[in-house]
């Protein structure tokens, strides 16, 4: 077992939660390993939000243990678990930014929140840089939500959760209502994030061109657990009726269709033996 798996960024164990009578989660277990994008899927009902929201403790759970850098959150007030949490940011479905302020006052909430004594100009300064590492332009800073499009609201949900420096993302659907162009693009940024800023992604969605760009691992939640944690061809070797279905359904052929494609148009060009004896003659 190598050192990645031995200390995992996130670790759950035993996960048990539920709302009344309802189970949603039955001893769940996760490793998320540092420096992966893992994305996370399962069919509607099968508590992916509800797992993401366990473990960055806005849900208590019923049993189980959740760590997060080594630290156990299970059960730790907000305050008591501030020095972890400054190091995650997280998109929440929808970008989830407070109507009221603009784009450059939502990305400094966190910072407010964590440096209540920060120097206003260099609020300013840092919230100017989120929104250009998001993708938006610089006018994009003083408008409101409602002035962007739906796409844009993503990208600036995504500067609020990079506004701490974080070194965990926690993304929920983040491609949910964009187009294919806009998917892809977002995709591609969150890709070279990570590559930049070394970053660990715990990325829920349904997008199976997202899990095919840019995942190194996908975790499967059904049966109230994650059934399999593996790279997209360990999954398609597994005989489960549900990840066979959802990868070999018409559109998981798709997407392996398009990454096949767009694996091949970056894979260097290279001579075959034919060509190479006729450009010697």
């Amino acid at each position: 077992m190598s050192g990645q798996d031995q200390n995992p960024v996130i670790r759950v164990r035993g996960l048990t939660t539920g709302f009344g009578d309802q189970i949603v989660h039955d001893r769940l277990d996760l490793d998320v390993r540092r420096g992966e994008i893992l994305g996370v899927v399962g069919g509607s009902g099968t508590g992916k939000s509800v797992l993401m929201r366990s473990i960055i403790g806005l849900q208590e759970p019923r049993a189980g243990e959740i760590e997060v850098f080594g630290e156990p959150m299970v059960g730790r007030t907000e305050n008591n678990a501030k020095d972890v949490r400054r190091r995650w940011g997280v998109l929440f479905q929808n970008g989830a930014l407070f109507s009221t302020l603009t784009v450059a006052e939502n990305v400094q909430v966190p910072i407010r929140e964590f440096y209540s004594r920060i120097d206003p100009k260099l609020l300013d300064e840092i919230a100017g840089y989120k929104v250009a590492m998001s993708g938006l332009p610089s006018e994009a800073g003083p408008k409101f939500p409602s002035e962007l499009s739906g796409g844009m609201r993503k990208r600036a949900g995504l500067a609020r959760a990079l506004a701490l420096d974080p070194e965990l993302l926690f993304l929920d659907e983040p491609t949910a209502g964009l187009d294919p162009i806009g998917a892809a693009a977002f995709d591609e940024l969150i890709e070279s994030l990570k590559d930049t800023l070394g970053l660990t992604v715990f990325l829920i969605t349904h997008d199976l061109d997202t899990l095919y760009a840019i995942c190194d691992r996908v975790a499967v939640l059904a049966d109230k657990r994650v059934i399999a944690v593996g790279t997209i061809p360990e999954l398609l070797a597994l005989d489960h009726d549900w990840i066979q279905e959802y990868f070999r359904g018409p559109r998981g052929r798709a997407a392996a269709d398009a990454a096949e494609r767009d694996s091949d148009a970056h894979a260097p060009t290279q001579a075959g033996p034919a060509q190479a004896e006729g450009m010697t003659r």
